[in-house]
């Protein structure tokens, strides 16, 4: 996320390919070689991992601040490596509660709510991010629509951008595992869930966050142009959503 007014740039997941993403977002910027803030989801290794190259043996960062819920707050206060920079000052953990908003500028807001997932070390959070003229959900991992307290359909409708947990297009792509151990909403489930909405609704989802066996990551794919003629979106590396 950029603030263009303010000069500031944010990542919402410290993914293992941090590194890309945060050259991508700083290339321009002559004074900054770091972004202004990390806003963190849950303890699943994708999604945290790239904090390691904010450490002493890599960036050897300073303070660049972390938000995160209680539980993962503690999860990297109480655990190696990832203690080490919090020692060492590469990281400054912000706490943040479940709805409660977080102004970081007079035009940017940022709401983290729970969401059900699996949740061994930490709890899992999606964010609401409200800019000066539009606003987005950021879901990219839950359990199954149906397992949460609120209606995704509802959600949608209040926003302009929706970008979804994609994970897994059905239940049969993953043959050597148990499905069932790691839930996502496949998506099948979620075309079906979605299908009540209008057109100007399904424009506003874009589905994130798949799995290296998903077949729409092939945008050749059928299931990819199915995705598509219903109307829904794919995210594509590069792509920019304005605020």
């Amino acid at each position: 996320m950029v603030d263009n007014d303010h000069g500031k740039k944010y990542l919402f997941e410290a993914t293992p390919d941090i590194t890309r993403q945060m050259m991508a977002l700083v290339k321009d910027d002559t004074q900054n070689e770091m972004v202004d803030g990390i806003f963190l989801t849950h303890a699943h290794i994708g999604h945290y991992a790239g904090l390691m190259y904010l450490g002493k043996e890599a960036t050897n960062a300073k303070n660049i601040p972390v938000f995160a819920m209680p539980r993962m707050k503690k999860y990297l206060e109480t655990n190696g490596p990832w203690s080490q920079l919090v020692l060492n000052n590469n990281i400054k953990l912000t706490p943040i509660e479940n709805e409660e908003s977080i102004s970081l500028s007079q035009n940017i807001t940022v709401t983290p709510f729970l969401v059900p997932h699996r949740d061994e070390y930490s709890e899992t959070v999606g964010y609401k991010i409200q800019g000066p003229n539009k606003t987005a959900l950021f879901i990219p991992d839950i359990d199954k629509w149906n397992k949460w307290d609120k209606s995704i359909v509802e959600e949608i409708k209040k926003v302009d951008y929706a970008f979804l947990d994609a994970t897994f297009y059905r239940g049969k792509e993953i043959d050597n595992r148990d499905i069932s151990q790691i839930p996502h909403p496949f998506i099948i489930e979620s075309l079906e869930r979605f299908k009540a909405l209008d057109t100007l609704e399904r424009n506003k989802v874009i589905f994130i966050h798949f799995n290296h066996t998903h077949p729409a990551i092939n945008l050749d794919s059928n299931e990819a142009k199915d995705i598509l003629d219903q109307g829904f979106n794919i995210a594509r590396i590069n792509d920019v959503y304005g605020l």
